[in-house]
């Protein structure tokens, strides 16, 4: 179980990055992957980032997030076919390798973060032109899509419907399985958070290709995909024009503002207090959500990893 002692014994024991001789390596923000034998094995390192920078790395945080991926794969697979094939470890999901569609579907449910500052500069929102009179963290009549391209570095761009099918990015038969999709997930996931005691304010979801067929590629519902308020101070908060509770990554990133960093300049020393309580965050969205405590393990992260993929066969 996580508790801050746990934390903080660990604050040592994270896995910055890997190095594993299989398969072909990828490296993003976040996640390292090994392409082999049509699958893709998918580290979630520690790594944790914001405004496009690596941060720092946070104990527990891979394990967190992949759990809690795989809870909502077991969730919404019998309404949106997912390419999980094998958890071998709790850090590590095995996929079947696919073509990635380079469009990432944001599905939102309120104004707020980036549609709420185009929507307040007058703006339209990845093409949708939403009537007057909105306020910040309103909820929106009905869950909207605005797509952004999926960028390998930097930030990923806002897009229209009509964009990506007059540029023939994506088909219009996929895109619309792809809207689809993006809403029946987007539904189940508000329904489960709201009987959680949590808000589902938006997320994105990533699709690919698997010979034809269409499935998930990428973790759904995470405190790093997706925006949380708790529902209980949502109406008195949005009466009161205040800002809402999150339980999201929201405050790491709060707390570079107040250092004065947004993404220029060197990354601001984290105190040990500030991951802990990032930690602690992150956790808080596991248990809330699944209803159940995360066991962990102090073996070392790297060293329990390659255990159990050699167990498994990957190396």
């Amino acid at each position: 179980m996580i508790t801050k002692g746990s934390i903080r014994q660990n604050l040592g024991n994270t896995l910055l990055k890997t190095d594993f001789p299989f398969g072909k390596r990828y490296q993003g923000k976040v996640r390292d992957s090994y392409i082999a034998s049509g699958k893709r094995v998918i580290i979630a390192t520690d790594r944790i980032s914001a405004f496009d920078k690596v941060l720092t790395t946070l104990p527990f945080k891979g394990q967190l997030l992949t759990q809690l991926s795989a809870f909502w794969f077991g969730k919404t697979m019998n309404a949106v076919p997912n390419a999980l094939l094998d958890t071998p470890d709790p850090s590590v999901v095995v996929h079947k390798e696919c073509r990635v569609h380079p469009i990432e579907m944001v599905v939102r449910g309120y104004l707020a973060g980036s549609a709420w500052r185009d929507y307040a500069a007058g703006k339209a929102i990845s093409g949708i032109a939403l009537p007057p009179g909105i306020r910040k963290y309103q909820k929106l009549a009905g869950p909207i899509i605005t797509p952004s391209t999926k960028a390998a570095s930097g930030h990923d761009l806002s897009i229209s419907r009509e964009e990506i099918l007059s540029m023939n990015i994506i088909t219009k038969p996929v895109y619309e399985q792809m809207e689809q999709y993006a809403l029946a997930l987007f539904a189940i996931g508000s329904d489960w958070c709201s009987r959680q005691g949590l808000i589902l304010v938006d997320t994105k979801y990533e699709f690919g290709d698997d010979n034809g067929k269409l499935l998930v590629v990428d973790e759904i519902h995470t405190p790093d995909s997706s925006r949380f308020w708790y529902k209980d101070t949502y109406q008195k908060l949005f009466d009161k024009g205040e800002e809402q509770r999150p339980l999201d990554k929201e405050y790491l990133r709060a707390w570079l503002i107040s250092k004065g960093f947004m993404g220029d300049g060197p990354v601001p020393v984290i105190p040990d207090e500030v991951k802990i309580e990032a930690v602690l965050r992150y956790n808080k969205a596991y248990e809330q959500i699944t209803g159940g405590k995360l066991g962990v393990s102090e073996e070392p992260v790297l060293q329990r990893i390659e255990r159990n993929l050699r167990k498994n066969g990957y190396i």
